[in-house]
Parts: C-alpha cells; sequence; structure tokens
C-alpha cells in the first residue's frame, strides 16, 4: 500500500495525513501522484517490451481533473472522453486534441459538433444512428481530414463482475453485436461515407477483471468473426477493467504476466488468420499485427488515492450495532450505497494495538442508505475530531459526487516526494447556488 504508518501517523512519501487533513479541511481526497505515474509506465513498459504497435489511453472517466490531465499528457498517455465536459476539461488543460478518443452510447449532436469543431478526429461508434450524424456534421465541419472511427462491439464474452459493471455481455446498452448483424451493418455503412474512415475494433469487456481469461476469449472471438466476413482492421482496443484491490479479498489484475497472456495469445491469433480469403486466389493471406490500443483507469487513479474524514457523532446501540458518523458520505462515496463495494476503513493515528470494535461508518446524508462501511474493525476510543480515512478512493469517487444535501465537494490533494499540491478547491457555498435564477 501507498499510504503506511509510520512513528504512529498515517503518511505519504514522508508527509502526514492529518497535516494534509489540516491544510486542506475534511473530507479531502489525497492522492500518491507518485503511484500514479508508476502505474501508467507499468504498462507502457509490459506493452512495449513485446515490440508492438500500442498506445495507452486514460479513461478519465475514473478521475478527471486539469492537473490529472497534465500529468497524462506528461506521461505519454492518450485520453478517452464520454462527454463534452471532459472534453472541455481535457482542452482546458492543453492536451493535444489529435491524442484524444471520444466514446459513449449517446454522443448528441452538440457534442458531436463541439468535438469536431475543436478538432476531434477519432470517435468510437457505439450506435448505427450514429454514423450518419457524425458523417453530416463532418462534411459540414472538417474540410480536409477524414474522421477515423472504431465500431464498438459486444464480443460475447461472459466476465465474473457485478452486474452494473459488465459491459461485454450480449444484452448491454453498449456496443454493436457480433451476432445480429449490427457489427457488419456498421462497417458496411462507414464505408459509404465520406467523411468516416474504418479503423477498427473496440470492445470493453467489464471492470474489476482480475485475469487475462476473458480478454484472451474476447480475441478468439473477434478474430473468428474477422474472418468470417473477411473484415481487415489497422486498430485493436481491448478496453480497459484491469481490477484492483479495494479489500484484502480482492486480486489485482497480474498486469506483466497478464499482458503476457494476452498480446501472446493475440500473436498466435494474428499469425494464424487468414483473413476469410481463399486459399488459392495467390495473396498472402495473413494478417498483420494491429495497432493495440488499452483504456485502464481505475487501475491508475484508485489505489493511489484514500478519502480522510473526521468524525462526528459516534453512537453506541447496545446489543445492536456501533455507529460513526463522518462529515462526508454518499455525496463523496457513492459505490458503497449504489452496489454495496467494499472499503478498507483504518484510523489517521495508529491503534496502538487496540483489537478494535465492529463499527458501521455511516455519512451525514439524509439517507439510511448513506453507508461507508458495515462492521468495520475500528478503535473503541474513536471519537468526535478523530480522523479516518478510506482506502482505494482514487477512482470513481470525486467523478462521481454529487451536490446531494447540497453538500459541498471535497479537496483534491496530489502528494509526491517534492510536496503537496491543491489540484481541485472544496466547492464554495456560493459555487452551490452560482447557476440558480434569483
Amino acid at each position: 500500500m501507498t499510504f503506511n504508518y509510520s512513528a504512529g501517523e498515517l503518511t505519504v512519501r514522508g508527509h502526514k495525513i492529518k497535516d494534509i487533513a489540516a491544510e486542506f479541511g475534511t473530507p479531502v481526497i489525497i492522492y500518491d501522484e507518485t503511484y500514479m505515474t508508476g502505474m501508467m509506465q507499468k504498462y507502457h513498459g509490459v506493452l512495449k517490451r513485446h515490440n508492438i504497435p500500442y498506445s495507452v489511453s486514460y479513461a478519465s472517466k475514473a478521475f478527471s481533473s486539469v492537473q490529472m490531465i497534465k500529468l497524462l499528457e506528461e506521461q505519454n498517455m492518450e485520453l478517452d472522453v464520454v462527454s463534452v465536459g471532459e472534453l472541455y476539461t481535457a482542452l482546458a488543460a492543453g492536451y493535444p486534441v489529435r491524442n484524444i478518443h471520444f466514446h459513449g452510447n449517446n454522443k448528441t449532436p452538440e457534442e458531436i459538433e463541439y468535438a469536431l469543431a475543436h478538432g476531434v478526429r477519432f470517435f468510437i461508434i457505439d450506435g448505427l444512428d450514429e454514423i450518419e450524424l457524425i458523417n453530416t456534421l463532418a462534411s459540414r465541419l472538417v474540410e480536409d481530414d477524414l474522421v477515423s472511427v472504431l465500431i464498438r462491439i459486444n464480443p460475447s464474452v461472459e466476465v465474473n463482475t457485478h452486474d452494473y459493471i459488465a459491459t461485454g455481455q450480449e444484452d448491454s446498452k453498449f456496443g454493436l453485436s457480433l451476432s445480429n448483424g449490427a457489427a457488419k451493418t456498421a462497417i458496411d455503412t462507414i464505408s459509404n461515407c465520406s467523411k468516416l474512415e474504418f479503423k477498427g475494433i473496440h470492445y470493453h469487456l467489464g471492470s474489476q477483471l482480475d485475469d487475462s481469461t476473458p480478454f484472451i476469449n474476447a480475441i478468439t472471438n473477434v478474430y473468428a468473426w474477422l474472418d468470417e466476413h473477411d473484415i481487415d482492421i489497422e486498430i485493436l482496443n481491448m478496453g480497459g477493467g484491469y481490477g484492483v484491490r479495494y479489500t484484502d479479498d480482492d486480486v489485482r489484475f497480474p498486469i506483466e504476466e497478464g499482458f503476457d497472456a494476452i498480446i501472446g495469445h493475440l500473436k498466435n491469433v494474428v499469425a494464424a488468420s487468414r483473413g476469410g480469403r481463399g486459399q488459392d486466389d495467390g495473396r498472402d493471406d495473413g494478417r498483420e499485427m494491429p495497432h493495440i490500443m488499452i483504456e485502464p483507469g481505475r487501475s491508475i487513479a484508485a489505489e493511489s488515492a484514500i478519502t480522510v474524514y473526521e468524525v462526528g457523532t459516534v453512537k453506541d446501540l447496545p446489543g445492536v450495532a456501533r455507529y460513526v458518523s463522518v462529515d462526508g458520505g454518499m455525496s463523496d462515496h457513492i459505490r458503497t450505497p449504489l452496489y454495496g463495494a467494499e472499503y478498507e476503513i483504518i484510523p489517521v493515528a495508529e491503534d496502538d494495538g487496540d483489537s478494535g470494535v465492529s463499527t458501521h461508518v455511516v455519512g451525514k446524508l439524509c439517507e439510511s442508505g448513506d453507508i461507508i462501511g458495515k462492521d468495520k474493525n475500528l478503535p473503541a476510543e474513536l471519537s468526535r475530531g478523530d480522523l479516518i480515512a478510506v482506502r482505494t478512493t482514487g477512482a470513481y469517487h470525486y467523478s462521481m459526487a454529487s451536490n446531494y444535501n447540497q453538500m459541498r465537494k471535497p479537496a483534491v490533494v496530489f502528494v509526491s516526494e517534492s510536496g503537496v499540491r491543491e489540484v481541485i478547491r472544496r466547492q464554495t457555498l456560493e459555487q452551490l447556488i452560482e447557476n440558480d435564477v434569483r
């Protein structure tokens, strides 16, 4: 873990968590910047080792901010966006538009127009109707360039994860089916478009995947389909979904071993693939290795951060439960109320051997479901004013934060050996109503 105790105090990169909380207030999300850059470099390293054309794209939905995007550019990361807001953030950070890929299952005309007008030339098609929409807008807004497109497919691969984060199966709001002909129809339609250029295939199987098997199965399915229809691709985007460790029961995706298996299988499949061509037509029937794209998000950001809260009310219900309330909740920690996600919760001051007691950690919002963690082992002496930390909150916490109960979004801080820097200020009361008509 990147956050560890030193002399009885939780620290990161030599900085005391209690000091950071005192300076920036609570709740505060604290990122280990060095951990994030290390993860980015790890993905580059494992793919570079296989001597293949590749790029690593960060899925900005995990956590997006101006400073985060600047960090991504420094590490030669490309960028996926799924909304005009994510695109705007990237452009405000000065991120090179040539490396931005626009995703989404329901891109609006306004979003597509904004993207094209600002130079985005790479889209992932998620539905048949958006092909003509993008082509029409590109015909009006793009003079000389063609717009590169991938089609997002469903490779019909089952994965062992929560239903809410499984996306590669046949029954999904995302992607185009291989089996019902929609994917092939999409490619045929794109070939007749004046401003679109088909580049390849994209799929995303789901999130929190802990081994390479689903990715290997997807490659097998996709190349069998490509061979069946004699389709060539320049790009194969295998998505993301690489699992992280929220609790001791979770298994991280083994990046080095996992990609050794995935890329090894892909090389074998590509070498054996005939592209659906006849054996006696005098042509080279082999395929070239495609440009490989992957899209990690959670695995870069999640374990790099903790959220620090201040304890408020403590309620001991004899024979029933112990409740510890904190100064945040489902407004900045929605994944537990949403689908029961489990987290490790620890005191910021080490407990000096206290065996601890079973504790329900809850938020301050007016919902019984506002729960951060049930039955967590926390010190019996925990009381008002103490600090606790929730591990692995770097992904899908700030990005999913809301103003429910008019709660203000927390501050976000990056820490490295060189220092502590605030990257998102705590939302102010004035900002809560800045769009209200008075």
